[in-house]
């Protein structure tokens, strides 16, 4: 009787771990989608220049359902952005440019 129980706990620990994996998958951003809509890739490095490109990536990419917060600390508003980032594909570059233009 206890091997029966076992084995059906084991069954359903299994299951249950497959089925939150394919949920975190499926959520995950493919390598090659670009959640930008169609904007190219850009580099920026100046001060100036990543807070205007991340206030665009802010409107495209947030701005949708969101209006621009508060400003908060930039360790809560990167942990604000990782979890987004999940729910709304961003990628890295984008993280990167929202992050400066939320903590300027």
């Amino acid at each position: 009787m206890k091997m029966i129980l076992l084995t059906k706990t084991s069954i359903t620990v299994l299951l249950c771990a497959l089925t939150l994996t394919s949920f975190v998958f499926a959520g995950a951003p493919s390598s090659g989608k670009n959640a930008s809509a169609g904007a190219t890739v850009e580099h920026v490095t100046d001060a100036g220049s990543m807070r205007i490109a991340g206030e665009r990536r802010f409107r495209a990419n947030c701005g949708r359902c969101h209006a621009a917060p508060q400003k908060f600390p930039p360790r809560m508003m990167g942990t604000i952005l990782r979890h987004m980032r999940v729910r709304a594909t961003i990628t890295d570059e984008d993280q990167r440019l929202i992050l400066f233009y939320m903590t300027q």
